[in-house]
């Protein structure tokens, strides 16, 4: 899916306010997880860089019926140094910001690569679903982020666990294959 411009003001509030509500919900339900199977986890992409999984968020839900899988760029602003790891330790509250979300299924949190970007590799239940929660990100992320840095792609038919074990699955058009989203190597 090629990537659109971020949801009307109005429509990514109304979509953020629903998330967090949701999220209230699934916390009170118990129904959000944080495994540690796959913190550690080493993530290559084609474009030369690699980022560390430092964080997993999954939730408790039904079968996948449409699987797909999102991954989220951008880099944050005047963020140096030890900012980084004071990031990673308050992200845990952006967890409002995404997990309630129709079709969540989980999420990998990549710490910064070698050129500050930070990812986030999502599995979601449906491509639409997945593309109107980027398009609803994407105006928080813009309060914190370099304009011109917040990118996704979905990638319709496709579960994390699959992803994560053969990379290759993304094969495609010679001119996208350093792209910023596509996976080298998990390891």
């Amino acid at each position: 899916m090629a990537e659109r411009p971020p949801l009307a003001y109005p429509a990514a509030l109304q979509a953020l306010a629903g998330c967090f509500a949701n999220v209230v919900r699934l916390l009170g339900q118990r129904r959000l997880h944080l495994p540690r199977g796959r913190v550690g986890m080493r993530l290559r992409f084609t474009d030369g860089t690699s980022a560390r999984v430092y964080r997993e968020t999954v939730v408790d839900r039904g079968p996948t019926l449409d699987p797909c899988v999102l991954i989220v760029e951008f880099r944050l602003r005047a963020v140096r140094g030890r900012g980084h790891a004071a990031f990673r330790v308050e992200s845990m509250l952006n967890t409002p910001l995404f997990a309630g979300f129709p079709g969540f299924v989980s999420k990998l949190w990549l710490a910064h690569d070698e050129r500050g970007r930070y990812r986030g590799v999502y599995e979601w239940d449906g491509p639409r679903r997945a593309e109107n929660y980027a398009r609803a990100l994407w105006r928080v992320l813009a309060l914190v982020s370099v304009r011109g840095s917040i990118h996704y792609v979905v990638l319709p038919g496709l579960d994390r666990d699959m992803l994560l074990v053969r990379p290759g699955t993304l094969a495609g058009k010679a001119e996208d294959e350093a792209a910023w989203w596509r996976l080298a190597q998990a390891a």
